[in-house]
């Protein structure tokens, strides 16, 4: 490792609080980005990428660290389906989410497009992360359903992306560049996904490759 990166890593540990107030820390990152609003200026994932990085530097442990970014990202996602079925009508009214209200609109249409299915890909999402959980609740969506969904995607996300850094190991840029292709795998997943739903659809409305209407 060349001397500047030394420092700077050095820098970003001294800064940074010891034991239970980091992994607080962390766990709030991984709440707040799955809130609406508040996720879209909450670089989380980026963070806790740097954070499994840091571990292989001497900073924090990785087990503790994949257990709170786990279950603040699934508790994020809890409290944000509940504000949608608690408060969604209100809020919708309030400035910051008519500010937003082109991507309200992208998450409705997503949610409604695959349903179940849009919680987990969301969660990889980056602008509808945190606004899906909440157009679920607003929508009704059935609690235990939701809840699976929320829990898997917690999982994967709170284990993949702190050993996206820790495996990256002593090079920051190639920890970057291999979170960037892990997106690109769920965008991948999420277009054949959406390929599969287009062509049942499809043949369920025409069957036999016949028109409608004929």
């Amino acid at each position: 490792m060349d001397s500047t990166l030394s420092n700077w890593l050095q820098q970003v540990i001294a800064v940074l609080p010891d034991g239970g107030l980091y992994l607080l820390l962390l766990f709030l990152i991984a709440f707040f980005e799955s809130l609406p609003m508040i996720g879209l200026a909450m670089p989380g994932s980026t963070l806790v990428v740097l954070a499994g990085f840091l571990v292989v530097h001497g900073k924090g442990t990785l087990l503790p660290l994949l257990l709170v970014t786990t279950l603040g990202a699934l508790l994020g996602d809890l409290f944000s389906y509940w504000l949608g079925a608690r408060f969604g009508g209100q809020l919708l009214n309030r400035k910051s989410f008519k500010k937003h209200r082109k991507l309200i609109n992208r998450s409705e249409v997503f949610f409604a497009s695959h349903g179940g299915k849009s919680i987990f890909f969301a969660r990889f999402l980056g602008p509808i992360r945190g606004i899906t959980p909440f157009i679920a609740g607003l929508a009704r969506m059935p609690g235990k359903v939701f809840f699976r969904y929320a829990l898997v995607s917690a999982i994967l996300w709170g284990i993949a992306y702190p050993g996206l850094g820790y495996f990256g190991g002593a090079s920051w840029r190639q920890a970057q560049s291999w979170s960037t292709r892990f997106g690109l795998l769920v965008l991948l997943a999420l277009l054949v996904t959406i390929l599969h739903f287009w062509l049942r659809r499809s043949l369920h409305l025409n069957p036999g490759g016949k028109k409608n209407g004929n």
